[in-house]
């Protein structure tokens, strides 16, 4: 594929919530373009990750889809058609499906890539358009726990209390289930800063990773003992009165709750229960107290459990009992996975959301939003399901109709066997991507969608900055840009008329205005402004707002100004392990893919250095099946069995066994997770089921 681009002009890397700058530059190469890093952008501090830097791989990529393709059986092979074609008929299986069952029969399943405006238009798509409460997103299975904690501890869910120019300022740094230097590489500059001013930096992960590898201290916890460790910081932390008592008193609720909620959690308590030595824990809970400044960061790897809530909710106990937020240096922060998983969430793809944080329940959320929209807000749906019950339901029958665009959940949900029912029992699935996914396989219509190169929008780091990314390229042969696509199936859907933008600018106007008032309030945003400033952080209620970089520097967004600690009582796993299933699968990233690998998977360089994943195991486990060098191991839970190259490191917690996730069909890990999820969130628990391993006997091959 040859571009068009004849000047260089700057984008933002697709991949992880970073968002770093980068400039598409003209040269003499095949596809006629280059990408280099940018040096204007503030935040990744002029660099690019290999993701970044091999991105263009995917854009010109020969399988690229070229023109909508449809097929009147799934048996049948792809057969080109035409926008209006495609259109007409998705609106006329759309139609007949709701007069048969009913509008909430058809769903729509979106994604954390998404930009803003593609977001607020899938929301407004599927209450306006659609008529159906059926709508959430994937970013379910990556924010949901980090977000209901912090609304529940703060009153407000930002992934980041303060900017990442904080951090170098930070005496004392907790990573807690986040491998930073994998999946957010270059965030890894702020935190070497601040270790370079002195900073202390723990990590809290049962894997060696490279984050952990930089680090001061390094705790090897076993999946699901996050707040039986953290109950333990905290038991010294108050034991010892190391707490910030004026803080605490004068800012906070929930001290009594905290205090007899960790009583028992003494380090010895905490010693047998997780292994980690007395004199670590009562070490990590007097340093990140005594230090003047500290910051809390926590990712998936507490949170993707069915005590996903709980979890980071002790960890912002450590924040709010040490009086480390609001002021320089300090914050908690939950590292944002996806692009946009931020900006993602604020929209209006959560089933229970509408734009600007507000509840779909809410009478007078709804009239606002209702009034931005010019409908009758009873005309709007009440609230629906999470992503993956969303899946359930189709599985069920009760849903007849998706339509998945940026996500491929085949590959990303757990207990793929039931994504996979689902997916063949749909009357019709409409999927939007570049590519054919293992998702799309099953649909009727597969869509060209835009790459991130094509499509101008904007975008919300994982700090809160909103910032706008520009059309580097335009869309090549009959893709069409998604916010397009949106408003021309609404047309075909006979609601058009409020689905009508001359460009991606009118939709983010729309979208300010329907925030207003809202939690997250964009309504002092603009093109121009975001351009000018390169990025405002929300909320910014008025054009003359300078942005909060900083939040609760005088009150949290309760009503009444305080936060709300929350005494933990740690809870056991959904599939604790026992003498069948001994040990503990845990799931996660490399720096080479992304999500399920739709892109990186089709880019060379990134493939020649992960081809497949592999699987991780202690020696002391591999000693015990009797691994030799060749071996695959055979992994099974009670949902199935898959087979992995195995690497045996000692940088794993013993009981562990550590498979990443972005590949697909037979190598999909996801086949045997588990679909359990947090009663709050509603996240299901990747991060830990129970599963036993045995050696696979390598073959060996001969020409005789």
């Amino acid at each position: 594929m040859m571009t068009t681009a004849v000047e260089t002009r700057t984008s933002h890397c697709c991949f992880c919530s970073m968002q770093c700058g980068m400039d598409v530059v003209p040269d003499d190469s095949e596809a006629g373009i280059t990408i280099k890093p940018s040096k204007t952008f503030p935040v990744a501090t002029g660099r690019l990750c290999q993701k970044g830097l091999y991105s263009l791989g995917h854009v010109v990529h020969p399988d690229r889809l070229q023109t909508p393709l449809g097929r009147r059986a799934r048996s049948d092979a792809w057969q080109p058609a035409s926008w209006e074609e495609s259109l007409s008929r998705i609106a006329g299986d759309i139609r007949r499906i709701q007069a048969e069952h009913g509008k909430d029969a058809v769903s729509v399943y979106g994604g954390g890539s998404l930009t803003n405006e593609v977001c607020y238009l899938l929301g407004k798509f599927a209450r306006v358009a659609l008529g159906t409460k059926y709508i959430d997103y994937n970013g379910r299975y990556c924010m949901s726990s980090a977000a209901a904690a912090s609304n529940k501890a703060f009153g407000i869910d930002r992934g980041m209390t303060m900017p990442l120019s904080e951090i170098p300022h930070a005496k004392y740094i907790i990573l807690a289930g986040t491998n930073i230097a994998e999946c957010q590489p270059t965030m890894m500059p702020y935190l070497m800063e601040a270790k370079k001013k002195g900073a202390v930096i723990v990590t809290i992960d049962p894997r060696t990773t490279m984050t952990s590898k930089a680090a001061d201290i390094h705790v090897g916890l076993q999946p699901g003992f996050d707040s039986v460790f953290v109950n333990g910081l905290l038991h010294v932390i108050v034991n010892e009165r190391l707490y910030d008592g004026a803080f605490v008193h004068e800012r906070t609720h929930g001290f009594n709750e905290v205090a007899e909620a960790v009583k028992e959690f003494t380090p010895a308590r905490v010693r047998e229960l997780t292994g980690v030595l007395e004199e670590v824990t009562r070490g990590i809970a007097r340093g990140f107290a005594k230090a003047d400044t500290g910051i809390v960061l926590t990712a998936r790897g507490l949170e993707q459990q069915v005590n996903g809530v709980e979890n980071t909710l002790n960890y912002i106990n450590l924040a709010l009992l040490t009086g480390k937020i609001g002021r320089k240096g300090c914050g908690y922060g939950a590292v944002t996975g996806q692009a946009n998983g931020q900006g993602g969430r604020e929209h209006g793809q959560k089933a229970d959301q509408l734009p600007g944080y507000r509840l779909i329940e809410n009478p007078a959320d709804r009239e606002h939003v209702a009034a931005v929209w010019g409908i009758d807000p009873a005309e709007l749906p009440g609230k629906g399901v999470s992503a993956y019950e969303m899946l359930v339901k189709a599985a069920e029958g009760e849903i007849k109709a998706m339509i998945v665009l940026g996500s491929n959940p085949l590959v990303s949900s757990p207990n793929n066997a039931v994504v996979r029912r689902a997916l063949e029992r749909l009357e019709l699935l409409v999927v939007v991507d570049l590519f054919e996914t293992e998702t799309a396989r099953y649909a009727d219509w597969l869509l060209p969608g835009t790459s991130f190169l094509e499509a101008e929008g904007t975008l919300t780091n994982l700090e809160g900055r909103v910032f706008h990314r520009g059309q580097a390229l335009a869309p090549p042969w009959q893709c069409r840009e998604d916010y397009r696509l949106i408003s021309d199936l609404s047309e075909a859907l006979g609601r058009g008329r409020y689905f009508r933008y001359d460009g991606p600018e009118a939709v983010f106007e729309e979208m300010c205005r329907a925030t207003a008032g809202g939690k997250a309030d964009y309504s002092g945003l603009s093109y121009g402004r975001l351009k000018a400033e390169q990025g405002v952080f929300w909320p910014c209620p008025a054009p003359e707002h300078a942005g909060t970089p900083q939040l609760f520097l005088d009150r949290f967004a309760h009503a009444d100004g305080r936060a709300v600690m929350h005494g933990i009582t740690p809870k056991r796993p959904a599939e604790p392990i026992d003498s069948e299933y001994p040990l503990i699968l845990t799931t996660g990233r490399l720096a080479n893919h992304y999500l399920s690998g739709v892109q990186t998977r089709r880019t060379a360089e990134l493939v020649k250095k992960a081809p497949a994943p592999v699987a991780e195991i202690h020696p002391a486990v591999a000693q015990r099946i009797g691994l030799t060098l060749g071996d695959k191991i055979r992994i099974t839970s009670r949902r199935g069995s898959l087979e992995f190259a195995v690497k045996i490191t000692e940088g794993i917690q013993r009981r562990t066994v550590f498979v990443p996730f972005h590949w697909g069909d037979q190598l999909a890990i996801n086949q045997i997770t588990n679909d359990a999820l947090d009663p709050t969130s509603r996240m299901p628990e990747f991060k830990l089921c129970a599963v036993r391993i045995e050696r696979v006997e390598r073959v060996e091959r001969s020409d005789a």
